[in-house]
């Protein structure tokens, strides 16, 4: 009986690792048959703010603000789902279940003020942030409504920080870190491993005010995702839901600087066990205001004293890769690059698909053309394109 248990056992195992090898093997990307460029044509007046890639069915995703469309590798329009009004970010792909996940705004500020206002729409009086999941199989046809296949977790953890009132160089001030909500989303393994099992990091959306100085670190939240089934639920702007995790998995931070609106495009880099970080670039005097960081995620954060956070405050720091150009004066590394802020995605091997962002001046409306690039990690030319 012993016998046949182990050699049952045995069998079993090595049908999952074959299953497995052979799911892994059908996710490997062919570079060579990649398109050069993706080009999403004209779309609305809200600019491309982030790009997924299913490396299994060639689609590219792209967020346009208030709606995302889904292309294949000769740009053509596949479908698309529309009628958001609130603020949709950084998208990135989960290859465990072959969705789309990104971030998703409804607050009051001006950016949201704005969005209403440009959608002709009155949401919810209360301002909140959700992780929006889109079902890419379901999207076949142009405008469809997104309730049709979208489902949203709420992120309580950074809807408490936007809300709270803190003390920065004795004065009152408002939001937690600067927090101006969420916008960097990737899938990657546990920080400090290379493999494994996923789990989503969440960048908090920064504001840029130069006049305090406890806004210096990103910070990141780590869910396991695994569990987050139970949490979705659907979502409109008038209809706002609490559907989430009471309590962040983990909540790291990386010492960068100032940015304006915080990590734009958030990306783990599984060739470099790095989480690729794309900003705009900060207004600090003193500092040299990079624009891409590579947060070293191969190595597990050191818990510190956050400089700039009032009362004393210890956190679970992430190092920056000692790569590109330092800033020695303030201890950061990072690259200047024109490109990555509105859309960043690695393809293994250090291949990446970035947006290129384009405004028609004439009709006002937005496009992002797709490139393939390689990294090459040089402090001038981090990013090489290929032609």
């Amino acid at each position: 009986m012993r016998n046949l248990t182990f050699i049952l056992r045995y069998l079993l195992t090595n049908v999952v690792c074959i299953i497995a090898l052979e799911t892994f093997a059908q996710t490997q990307i062919d570079y060579k048959s990649l398109a050069r460029q993706i080009y999403s044509g004209e779309q609305d007046r809200f600019h491309v703010q982030g790009i997924a890639f299913d490396p299994v069915n060639k689609y590219m995703y792209l967020s346009f603000t208030t709606s995302l469309i889904k292309l294949d590798q000769q740009g053509n329009l596949i479908g698309s789902a529309i009628n958001l009004t609130g603020h949709l970010g950084c998208m990135t792909y989960n290859p465990d279940d072959g969705r789309i996940y990104a971030s998703l705004e409804y607050k009051h500020d001006v950016i949201g003020k704005g969005i209403m206002s440009g959608t002709n729409s009155v949401n919810s009086s209360e301002d909140a942030f959700y992780i929006a999941i889109f079902n890419g199989d379901k999207i076949t046809r142009p405008n469809m409504d997104a309730s049709e296949v979208m489902t949203s977790v709420y992120i309580k953890e950074a809807v408490n920080d936007y809300n709270a009132t803190v003390t920065n160089q004795g004065k009152r001030v408002e939001h937690r870190h600067g927090c101006s909500g969420i916008d960097g989303v990737t899938v990657g393994p546990k920080i400090g491993k290379s493999n494994g099992r996923n789990q989503i990091y969440i960048a908090y959306g920064i504001y840029g005010d130069t006049k305090r100085d406890d806004n210096n670190y990103q910070v990141i939240l780590s869910y396991d995702i695994k569990k987050w089934k139970k949490y979705e639920r659907p979502l409109s702007g008038q209809n706002l839901h609490h559907s989430g995790p009471s309590k962040v998995g983990q909540k790291y931070y990386a010492w960068t600087g100032n940015t304006n609106w915080g990590i734009q495009n958030l990306a783990y880099d599984p060739n470099l066990h790095c989480l690729m970080a794309a900003v705009y670039r900060g207004g600090r005097e003193g500092w040299e205001n990079y624009d891409l960081f590579a947060i070293d995620a191969s190595q597990k954060p050191k818990k510190q004293v956050l400089k700039g956070i009032e009362p004393e405050t210890k956190g679970e720091v992430f190092p920056l890769l000692e790569k590109g150009n330092h800033d020695a004066r303030n201890n950061t590394w990072g690259w200047y690059f024109p490109w990555g802020s509105t859309g960043l995605n690695p393809l293994g091997n250090g291949y990446y698909y970035i947006s290129k962002n384009a405004k028609n001046k004439e009709t006002n409306r937005q496009s992002s053309t797709v490139c393939l690039f390689k990294w090459t990690g040089d402090p001038k030319t981090p990013f090489e394109e290929i032609k």
